[in-house]
């Protein structure tokens, strides 16, 4: 009985320790917390519930940037920076050096190729492609006519019919819904009708979910434990699998049919299968390597992929971010509606383009939750940034876009305020923010190839709405951010609608 009495009392001296350490863990500020062999990883642990106002608790504690010190196992150090100066070192002046990087590019497997996940050549070579198509007239009239058709004919049956019903509704999920129909429609020419009253669960439409997370979960843990999940198929890995089963197997049935349509009308050179962007890289590719596109499929496929996640995931987060942040400020609303005169249910393009007011808002909306909050970087070569910290060669590198929005010395001291009027010049038009400052669309040669489409999606979507119908958030509802790769909310947005006389 002896040896047993004897492990009951290391066993409680353990616990007594463990629970010790815990508490100090708390109270101790987090860059002063380096623990041996775990580095600060129990403090990042403790505060992952609300990582994104510890990070900019710890910046604007240490002057815009800190280092990170993982576990010494886990190659998991990094810098971390809001600082402007820094911000235009690593984006534009010293680009070169900080690509995307092979960690990157592991973690962000499912989207294979494409702009989003490659660097040097090929991600020039696909930039130079994409920006062409984006200038391209049709392609700005197919967005235009996509969104209008998806607000007339799926987004205000179901606002009309939660406010005929007075249910209350996840906009979150509407919104989300309505950019994947849309977005399906401008890069794949199909719509997948995920938005309609009975909220359909679209197998590939869920597939691009769970990819989404299970990206976000290559970030948080140890590359060797996920790696070693994925060889033996079980937990996160083993739902990834799936999901990029099914989603590649819509993906290639979509490629398929659209090159099938392309060859039978390719020798007129008609338009008839419309201005869609795997129609268009579709004919590219035909005209490269002649009408045996198959060796191509991949590269369509990862094309199409990053087209999507770009065009659904960021417009549509920051529109909800937009609808809780007019719907908690009366005074915005009433000058957004004010702004738009006439009887009109939807507005083109050129219309909500002279919307000042509102696409200040936008900005403001975007300044405070940027759709992707944090850029992540790795250094080819070892440098020195302006703040004088020091970067070791293949270092990862972050950039805190949402610590930006929130920094005094780059907003002033009502930078935690919701307030558009920052964005309006005394002359009435929208005051120009370097992006180094006001990254939402990044910065230097990666800045965002879609921002003005976005703008005329997200402000075509936005007016439509508030000039129909009145945004109520659900009284006690909680909104704060999700942990993921783009700032969704993590119980989504529950209101009422009221529709407008």
């Amino acid at each position: 009985m002896e040896i047993f009495d004897i492990l009951a009392v290391v066993g409680v001296l353990i616990c007594f320790l463990l629970l010790r350490c815990w508490d100090q863990i708390r109270k101790l500020d987090a860059d002063k917390v380096n623990w041996p062999i775990v580095g600060m990883l129990p403090r990042l642990l403790v505060n992952s519930s609300n990582v994104y106002e510890y990070t900019t608790r710890t910046l604007r504690n240490n002057g815009g940037t800190s280092k990170f010190k993982g576990p010494w196992f886990a190659n998991m150090d990094f810098v971390i920076t809001s600082d402007p100066r820094n911000v235009h070192h690593i984006l534009s002046d010293n680009f070169a050096n900080y690509p995307k990087g092979p960690v990157y590019k592991k973690i962000f497997e499912p989207l294979g190729d494409g702009i989003l996940n490659s660097d040097s050549e090929s991600w020039r070579a696909q930039r130079k492609m994409i920006q062409l198509f984006m200038k391209n007239n049709k392609y700005k009239e197919l967005v235009e006519k996509n969104i209008l058709q998806k607000l007339v004919q799926g987004l205000f049956p179901i606002l009309d019919h939660v406010s005929r019903k007075e249910e209350i509704v996840d906009m979150q999920d509407v919104i989300q819904r309505f950019m994947y129909d849309s977005n399906c429609m401008s890069v794949l020419g199909f719509d997948p009708n995920c938005l309609t009253i009975e909220f359909p669960e679209v197998a590939h439409a869920k597939a691009f979910d769970i990819m989404e997370e299970a990206v976000f979960y290559r970030h948080i843990v140890p590359e060797f434990y996920w790696k070693f999940q994925k060889w033996l198929q079980i937990g996160e890995e083993k739902k990834l699998s799936r999901a990029l089963q099914t989603f590649d197997q819509f993906m290639y049935k979509c490629i398929s049919t659209r090159c099938e349509q392309v060859l039978n009308n390719i020798v007129e050179e008609k338009e008839a299968a419309g201005f869609d962007l795997l129609t268009a890289y579709i004919k590219v590719q035909m005209k490269e390597h002649g009408n045996s596109a198959a060796s191509s499929n991949k590269f369509l496929r990862d094309t199409a992929t990053n087209l999507l996640v770009a065009g659904r995931d960021t417009p549509s987060a920051g529109l909800v971010w937009f609808f809780w942040l007019v719907a908690e400020h009366p005074l915005v609303e009433s000058k957004i509606l004010e702004e738009k005169d006439g009887k009109l249910r939807v507005f083109s393009a050129e219309e909500v383009n002279g919307l000042v007011y509102l696409h200040a808002a936008m900005c403001e909306t975007l300044r405070l939750y940027p759709s992707v909050h944090t850029n992540h970087k790795a250094a080819v070569e070892e440098d020195t940034l302006p703040s004088g910290h020091r970067v070791r060669r293949k270092m990862q590198v972050l950039i805190s876009f949402y610590s930006m929005g929130r920094m005094e010395a780059i907003w002033g001291k009502d930078c935690l305020e919701f307030k558009p009027e920052r964005w309006i010049s005394d002359k009435g038009g929208i005051i120009h923010v370097p992006p180094y400052k006001f990254a939402a669309f990044n910065d230097g040669p990666r800045t965002c190839l879609g921002k003005d489409v976005s703008f005329i999606q997200m402000k075509m979507v936005a007016c439509a709405v508030l000039w129909n119908y009145h945004v109520q958030v659900v009284e006690d509802h909680q909104v704060f951010p999700s942990v993921a790769v783009v700032l969704h909310m993590k119980n989504g947005l529950r209101v009422r609608i009221t529709k407008r006389c």
